[in-house]
């Protein structure tokens, strides 16, 4: 099988029966600009930029790939731990990891653009009929990515059947029989749980409008003011910060997602969807084995029950992908598919 050889995305769409369901990676919003949603930008930001120790791990390291550097960071931690007889170091280490973090996210707030106007309608539109051969057929969506992106397609276009889970709860007490004007009514910021049965919309590893305060799941909006994504730079000012997971490996990125009752929901309802998923700009590299998985606890492998997931299409841009997801086809439980991903054209472009 060549990429040449590979069918189109209308053709998946053609073939698959079932509840098809949608997980994007990475390459969702570099098929919007490249030039700011790589990897590449993101590190060629931080070292005009960042801190000069983060520059060094770039340069030391020779890669852009912030995954490989936690990483390896990681592994520091661990022999330095062992053989180390200054205890110290293993600090110095985790401090650096946590600037690494932190870059990561003030790169991605100041590249990102400023608001969802900045985005043009026809790629708006053209996105959101994207989105919604899934959202509108009772599918689920997935996504990987910090950005705004899919956020602002779907608020432009009024798309009422995306619900991410969140809504307000009502302050004010009302005692029974008693009347209150709408408009006297006070309502709490946005809180993650009211709408969770419905949820269709899922960050795995978080995104930059959600935030942690230790009791609630918060997303951050906007208001008469100010953009949302204003608002996120002074939450982030004050030393506030969105979920993000970036950790190294599959397995500390499960670790992190585990310790968040939101992150953990949305791997749940990833580890048991049914019918067929299809991907896009999304790898499956060394550090999405998280992934892997729970796809394959969604398989329910050796059961013989309809409701479980079946089929995997994944999105592949050239020869090198497509060697790369047939030398992996077989970590998967159920049916792999390729398809040429460059056919897809989410953003009409």
């Amino acid at each position: 099988m060549t990429f040449a050889e590979l069918m189109t995305y209308e053709d998946v769409l053609k073939r698959v029966k079932r509840k098809k369901h949608l997980l994007f990676g990475n390459g969702f919003s570099m098929s919007y600009d490249k030039d700011i949603f790589s990897y590449n930008a993101l590190s060629n930001f931080i070292e005009k930029t960042g801190d000069p120790l983060i520059i060094q791990l770039f340069e030391k390291l020779n890669t852009k790939n912030f995954e490989v550097i936690m990483q390896q960071l990681d592994n520091f931690c661990e022999i330095a731990d062992i053989f180390s007889q200054d205890k110290t170091i293993v600090e110095k280490i985790k401090v650096v990891s946590e600037q690494l973090k932190n870059s990561l996210i003030d790169a991605v707030k100041e590249l990102h653009p400023e608001h969802v106007f900045k985005m043009p309608e026809a790629q708006s539109l053209s996105c959101d009929r994207f989105l919604q051969e899934y959202l509108g057929n009772d599918g689920y969506v997935f996504s990987t990515n910090y950005d705004l992106l899919p956020y602002w397609v779907l608020m432009r276009n009024h798309a009422k059947n995306a619900i991410d889970g969140f809504g307000r709860d009502l302050l004010t007490d009302i005692e029974s029989g008693t009347y209150v004007p709408k408009e006297d009514l006070e309502y709490s910021e946005l809180r993650w749980g009211k709408h969770k049965d419905e949820q269709n919309i899922y960050y795995l590893h978080g995104t930059l409008p959600i935030f942690d305060d230790g009791i609630l799941i918060i997303k951050e909006e906007y208001d008469t003011e100010h953009y949302l994504l204003e608002n996120v730079k002074n939450k982030i000012d004050n030393k506030e910060y969105p979920i993000f997971v970036t950790a190294g490996n599959g397995k500390e990125k499960l670790s992190h997602i585990m310790h968040n009752k939101y992150l953990t929901f949305c791997y749940d309802q990833l580890s048991n969807i049914e019918g067929s998923l299809i991907t896009f700009g999304f790898n499956f590299g060394d550090y999405d084995t998280h992934i892997i998985d729970a796809i394959n606890i969604a398989t329910k492998h050796g059961m013989k029950i309809k409701e479980k997931l079946w089929s995997v299409y994944i999105g592949v841009f050239s020869d090198e992908d497509l060697k790369h997801i047939l030398e992996i086809e077989k970590k998967f439980k159920c049916k792999v598919t390729p398809y040429n991903a460059r056919t897809a054209n989410i953003w009409n472009s």
